[in-house]
């Protein structure tokens, strides 16, 4: 009987693990960060190589991570395009990197972000299209969740997949071609850093 209860317990926390650090590699992927106030909060990407066509030691497969932050209020705050190889792992801040220069005057106390992956020669959020979208992106992303009276804990999920309208694409893009047309610099948010930050700072 304490060997079952044993293996019943291992297969509870693989299952618990498991869910942590699966996500999929499908092209539009969602999620959000809160309480920004209290703690950063980050994003988490890798190429699984799910576009890669030719093996090492010439492997390309190479996608762009597009990156689209939006405001409670459903306003793009900023965008902005990274480059990804394939088994690369890079990361975003949403304080210092997505709205340290948002097109706001202030710093909103929550946001979406949505990512599209695509295969281009250049990578540019303002110009994907439905026929460049690609598989491979896995993502994850960490929120400032309340666990008590004054104590902000970050908490790590993956990037949910969702279905993509056309509708919404034109608007994604369109929204960051304003930006970028605009030209002042504000809305634009920094590209990614090699490595990975799946942690938050903590204040009451």
């Amino acid at each position: 009987m304490r060997i079952l209860q044993v293996f019943a317990a291992l297969l509870l926390s693989t299952a618990a693990y498991a869910q942590l650090v699966i996500g999929n590699d499908l092209p539009f992927q969602v999620n959000y960060a809160t309480n920004l106030a209290y703690g950063d909060s980050f994003v988490t990407v890798t190429n699984s190589g799910a576009a890669a066509t030719v093996s090492m030691p010439l492997q390309n497969g190479n996608i762009c991570v597009n990156v689209y932050t939006y405001d409670p209020t459903e306003e793009l705050v900023a965008c902005c395009s990274c480059p990804l190889t394939p088994n690369a792992l890079e990361f975003l801040s949403v304080k210092r990197d997505l709205i340290i220069n948002t097109l706001t005057p202030a710093m909103p106390p929550s946001v979406v972000v949505k990512l599209l992956a695509n295969v281009a020669t250049t990578c540019n959020a303002a110009t994907v299209t439905s026929a460049s979208l690609t598989r491979g992106l896995i993502a994850w992303g960490t929120t400032m969740a309340q666990t008590s009276a004054g104590v902000y804990t970050p908490e790590r999920t993956p990037f949910t997949s969702a279905t993509l309208s056309t509708a919404e694409l034109t608007r994604m893009t369109s929204l960051c071609g304003f930006i970028e047309a605009n030209g002042s610099g504000y809305g634009i948010c920094n590209p990614c850093r090699t490595g990975s930050s799946g942690g938050a700072s903590r204040q009451q």
